[in-house]
């Protein structure tokens, strides 16, 4: 997910516009960017609309027409083996050609490189004589707040430790396929995988003098300009201050972010999940009793997609039956070593954490008054008794009472006017000190991500842990998670209230490890009555949509009831912006795993759950094909 962050100086107006196309929300869409910052962002994506033409209008402006492309990847600069050495009395650390000193309390290890290009926070496990630990890694272009990884180091020699370390990249793409019209002017449309800025829109493209001018008829102040360089047949457009102009190709099906499969697939052909060291076991669709027509006409679907208004940009599609995976597959360039951004449906974890907290003993759970759990952002500008009354329970349902309302832009503690005013930089006392605009409990939902940031703070002050460390140790390890990237708030803090980035094939453990009874492959990660609980229905939310079903909510799972022919089944699911689901259907015994791209289309996303799960995949699994 993407917030606003301190960060580079000539970058802050971008990165706003970055938050307001991409808010992690679950519900709704978010207000326009502001024309100022508008203007920003579709420069960045005309310079990836470059692609050859003729340097005046009259000299063969139909070299433009075809696909363009550009892919950036920004950094961070620090990656690869991390060396702690602690043979001397003063411990040392090199890493990425850094050697800095490292400090010790007790077991703790920690050390900032120069510059604020990174920092560690790790302990030594006497009984292994490892290090674990996280990556924290600074703001970039794109990626404009903190995100911590897991580090791991292992002993090399007599107090010498190596580990290695992962950073998310920062990293962003976008394609403009420029097209003739029937009167022989110029049309364009942007696609952007990672954020999906430019949704929806067109643009007249223009070629004069080596300058080409993409111009949204609609909106006389969405315009921008881009230089063509005929020599090299590039365009270029300088709109990152401290880095050079991005640079735009020529493509055809090279363009992984533009096409669903690169090389094109002539005819889908299902193949069995391979297995690795991840905790999964494989099959086959046929050998958990799934037809394999309907899934495989799903694919399809996604395979013919339009990119011009695709309605299934979905990135990854993953199955698992009877606790075995049986259906994996990729799109737009995305597989299943890269992380994913969960979005919102990241929240769910929050109640996870404090299932977890509970079943060791730590004094927090469902009836736990939350006010008492923070007496660090004490005292409070708001002192509403009602407040008083307000439980986890109350937090984990979206039944706060905050004046806090996600789909409302003039909500005080709706996400985006959190996340961009800078009065207050602990989003926790931000959210304590919010008006109350109900009493906490009640059967009326709303959506509140403040409130799941909140749940994670109480784990966190409960436990007195650091929450990406507490993750790694009860969930993270225990669920076999491959490289995964937390993001954080200003104060260092993880934000649960969405935006992890984990693989496809872990984010689908979080539905499985439910299914299954708080069970990951044999090992208890959290109690069953912790699931059971999670699972009911507490609240409702108004509906979202014409075709939004029975939406009620219990502690961070959405609960839908969807039907297929004369049969109703109940769901459970964790969801987020842009199509990011993990849904759980017990009575087939049945997860599925959606990523997606769709940011801010909700009305595209939503439907993949309640419409494409019960239209392909259900029928699939009860053994029927599609009419």
């Amino acid at each position: 997910m993407l917030f606003f962050h301190h960060g580079y100086p000539a970058l802050r107006e971008l990165q706003g516009a970055f938050l307001k196309e991409n808010a992690v929300i679950n519900h709704g869409f978010k207000k326009v960017v502001p024309l100022t910052w508008l203007v920003l962002i579709l420069s960045l994506a005309a310079k990836g609309l470059p692609q050859n033409t003729g340097l005046a209008a009259d000299s063969a402006p139909r070299a433009l027409l075809g696909l363009w492309g550009s892919e950036q990847v920004f950094g961070p600069l620090v990656r690869g083996s991390l060396t702690i050495d602690g043979r001397e009395s003063q411990w040392r650390a090199a890493v990425a050609g850094f050697d800095v000193p490292v400090e010790r309390d007790k077991k703790r290890i920690t050390f900032i490189l120069p510059g604020g290009a990174g920092e560690f926070r790790g302990h030594l496990r006497v009984a292994s004589k490892e290090i674990d630990g996280d990556w924290v890694q600074p703001v970039g272009v794109v990626n404009n707040n903190r995100y911590a990884t897991p580090v791991h180091l292992v002993p090399v020699s007599a107090s010498v430790w190596r580990g290695m370390v992962f950073p998310l990249d920062d990293r962003v793409s976008f394609y403009t396929s420029i097209q003739l019209r029937s009167d022989n002017s110029m049309t364009a449309f942007i696609i952007n995988p990672e954020f999906n800025m430019f949704r929806g829109r067109s643009y007249d493209v223009a070629l004069k003098d080596g300058t080409i001018t993409f111009s949204n008829p609609k909106r006389a102040d969405d315009r921008f300009q881009g230089t063509y360089d005929k020599g090299t047949d590039r365009l270029s457009l300088e709109v990152l201050d401290s880095y050079p102009p991005l640079l735009f190709s020529r493509r055809k099906r090279d363009a992984l972010g533009f096409f669903p499969r690169t090389p094109a697939t002539q005819e889908y052909v299902y193949t069995k999940p391979i297995g690795g060291d991840d905790g999964w076991e494989t099959a086959s669709l046929a050998e958990v009793g799934i037809e394999e027509q309907p899934i495989a006409a799903l694919v399809d679907k996604i395979l013919m997609a339009d990119p011009a208004n695709n309605s299934v940009n979905i990135h990854s599609l993953l199955i698992a039956r009877h606790g075995k995976l049986v259906f994996e597959e990729y799109f737009y360039g995305f597989d299943q070593d890269r992380s994913h951004d969960m979005r919102s449906a990241s929240k769910t974890f929050a109640p996870v954490l404090v299932g977890i907290a509970r079943d060791r003993g730590i004094k927090v759970g469902p009836g736990t008054p939350v006010y008492p759990l923070f007496p660090d952002e004490a005292p409070l500008a708001d002192a509403n008794e009602r407040k008083n009354h307000m439980t986890l329970k109350d937090l984990m349902t979206m039944t706060s009472g905050f004046a806090c309302d996600d789909n409302d832009d003039a909500s005080p503690g709706n996400e985006d006017n959190m996340q961009s005013q800078s009065a207050q930089p602990d989003w926790y006392k931000y959210t304590l000190e919010l008006p109350m605009a109900a009493e906490p409990g009640g059967r009326r939902a709303v959506y509140c991500s403040a409130a799941l940031n909140l749940v994670g703070g109480a784990v966190s002050h409960a436990a007195g842990r650091w929450l990406p460390e507490f993750f790694d140790e009860y969930v993270a390890r225990p669920l076999q998670f491959h490289t995964y990237h937390m993001n954080l708030m200003l104060t260092g803090e993880a934000y649960m209230g969405g935006g992890i980035y984990l693989c496809p094939r872990d984010e689908l453990k979080l539905g499985q490890l439910y299914l299954s009874g708080g069970i990951w492959d044999g090992r208890h990660v959290v109690s069953k009555e912790w699931v059971q609980q999670s699972t009911t229905a507490y609240s409702s939310f108004d509906p979202q949509t014409d075709f939004d079903t029975n939406h009620e909510y219990g502690y961070g799972w959405h609960i839908n009831h969807v039907r297929v022919g004369n049969r109703i089944f109940r769901t459970y699911s964790a969801g987020g912006n842009g199509g990011q689901i993990v849904m759980v259907i017990p009575e087939l015994d049945l997860v599925v795993g959606f990523n997606g791209g769709s940011y801010g289309e909700f009305n595209k996303w939503y439907r993949w759950g309640l419409q494409l799960v019960p239209q392909y995949i259900i029928p699939g699994s009860l053994g029927q094909n599609i009419h």
